[in-house]
């Protein structure tokens, strides 16, 4: 920190750190806006809130709120799912320690919260709709794929593959399980007859 900069008021500490923002972190806080509180707290205001900004920053990305809402919903929907499986698919070629992995990685992230939201957001924006398609679409493949390589039929990777994706999006209260090792003992009961 520069000396002296605790005396310079917040409103210019704020603006001078706007340039350093890319498009990028206004998604990632509207990701984190849809994931606490949906798409009622998914407001401009709330938004250079999280990033500690003035509003008008925002324009230094986005033509308006429309423009951010559908750049929001394509994030969801294409390089952030793309981004994942390539890099759970680098980390390990052992396709069930891979799905392991995806679960570990969406319950870290709170993936399932997030994707929750953008079903909800889904009802009433196209765009979100699409996203939320593009977005099964990408992870059922992922997961169906994995499941083919250890060793099950393509229809009985995709059924798998649904489950799994269904589990994530669930808000069943089971208070008898362990909600955090849920996905992992799923995923061993699917994988139960490819191992056998």
């Amino acid at each position: 920190m520069v000396q002296g900069m605790s005396s310079v008021s917040p409103a210019i500490q704020t603006a001078a750190r706007s340039p350093d923002l890319t498009p990028r972190d206004w998604l990632e806080a509207g990701q984190s806006l849809l994931r606490r509180g949906g798409l009622k707290a998914l407001k401009l205001r709330p938004l250079a809130e999280e990033l500690r900004v003035s509003t008008g920053s925002f324009y230094h990305h986005f033509k308006d709120f429309d423009d951010y809402q559908g750049q929001l919903a394509r994030y969801f929907a294409e390089d952030q799912v793309t981004d994942l499986i390539d890099a759970l698919e680098r980390a390990t070629s052992d396709p069930i320690a891979r799905i392991r992995l995806l679960g570990q990685t969406v319950r870290r992230r709170g993936a399932s919260r997030l994707a929750i939201a953008m079903r909800a957001w889904a009802e009433s924006d196209a765009r979100a709709r699409a996203a939320v398609e593009r977005h099964d679409e990408l992870m059922l493949d992922f997961l169906a794929r994995s499941l083919t390589q250890a060793g099950f039929t393509r229809h009985e990777a995709e059924v798998r593959a649904y489950g799994l994706i269904t589990l994530g999006l669930s808000k069943v209260h089971a208070p008898h399980l362990d909600m955090a090792s849920l996905f992992d003992s799923l995923l061993d009961i699917m994988i139960a007859r490819a191992a056998a």
